[in-house]
């Protein structure tokens, strides 16, 4: 365990206690201590602050989830890939989902959060494999920087697949762009009943493997000779990287940088041993999230911000400075 674990660990759930409050009370409308009280556990009391802090809950519980998936999915895209910079925005896997979502919707007339987590799944998944595959050929076997050129120009190939869709579909473009920016405003308890089995079956994965993907940190034959499976670890935990932000992505929206703004300041403060760091991505990535939407709701009030037009804002930047720093080093 390292030294400073303890620490991170109590710092993370403060400021993770810090954001739900924040989520709770800040917005186009602020609301006092008493309508908190009475809106967490006076049910009888049905005041207008009262029901405001209610319907927040559930955007706020749902803000969490989605952080976390991401967070963690980032961790293991990282560590599958053995790229610093990897990350489900970078590598094109939400642009795969939206392509399979925007189809959904102009051909399958798909309009429920149980419709678009499948299609999202699918294409996100679909997406994965072609670029590690892309990545994959030549010299040197899927090398960081190929990953990454792999995935922004299947990123770039699969926006304009989607532009073509909607172009002639104003119906489905209406429909489509507030999805396409990456909000948590639809959070709802039936979204987070269906998104709940997919986080659990991610963050169980993810967990399981953090030992061996530990040992494939050391390369493929080292990660042999420990008795390592590599090209099964490799599958399970791609799967559930892909799985985490294919869900996230079906419900919230192609929200970016979460994975990456996360996992790299987990790294930075406690080292690589995932055993660690993916919990605590998640955390950070929870708190990453929630942050964002109420910083969302104040720039944008009396309206609000979409939460991936903040993290967008907040992750490019940081984006160049890890790039510049790793100078693309694997892991």
């Amino acid at each position: 365990m390292p030294s400073n674990f303890p620490i991170v660990l109590t710092i993370c759930i403060v400021l993770l206690g810090v954001c739900i409050i924040a989520s709770l009370v800040l917005g186009s409308r602020l609301v006092s201590f008493n309508e908190l009280i009475n809106g967490l556990f006076h049910s009888d009391i049905d005041s207008y602050g009262a029901n405001v802090v209610r319907k927040r809950i559930s955007r706020t519980v749902f803000s969490l989830f989605c952080g976390a998936a991401l967070g963690v999915s980032g961790a293991l895209m990282q560590s599958v890939t053995r790229n610093p910079i990897a990350d489900p925005s970078i590598l094109g896997v939400n642009t795969g989902a939206s392509l399979f979502v925007v189809c959904g919707m102009a051909f399958l007339n798909i309009s429920t959060a149980n419709q678009y987590i499948w299609l999202a799944l699918a294409g996100a998944a679909i997406t994965a494999i072609f670029v590690f595959g892309i990545g994959s050929i030549g010299r040197g076997g899927a090398t960081p920087i190929k990953l990454v050129l792999a995935g922004a120009a299947t990123s770039a190939a699969l926006s304009s697949v989607v532009t073509a869709v909607l172009i002639p579909r104003s119906h489905v473009m209406d429909q489509f762009r507030f999805w396409q920016v990456g909000s948590v405003g639809s959070g709802s308890w039936s979204a987070i009943g269906t998104f709940a089995p997919f986080l659990a079956f991610g963050l169980l994965a993810a967990l399981l493997t953090a030992p061996a993907l530990n040992a494939l940190a050391l390369g493929d034959e080292a990660a042999t000779g420990l008795g390592v499976r590599t090209g099964v670890l490799r599958f399970i935990a791609a799967l559930a990287g892909v799985v985490l932000c294919g869900a996230a992505t079906a419900l919230a929206g192609p929200i970016g940088f979460i994975g990456l703004l996360a996992t790299h300041v987990i790294r930075l403060i406690l080292g690589a041993d995932l055993r660690y760091v993916i919990p605590m991505s998640a955390l950070a990535g929870a708190v990453i999230l929630t942050l964002a939407d109420v910083c969302g709701r104040l720039l944008g009030s009396p309206g609000e911000l979409e939460v991936g037009v903040v993290t967008a804002f907040i992750g490019a930047p940081i984006l160049i400075i890890v790039t510049m720093r790793s100078k693309v080093r694997s892991l």
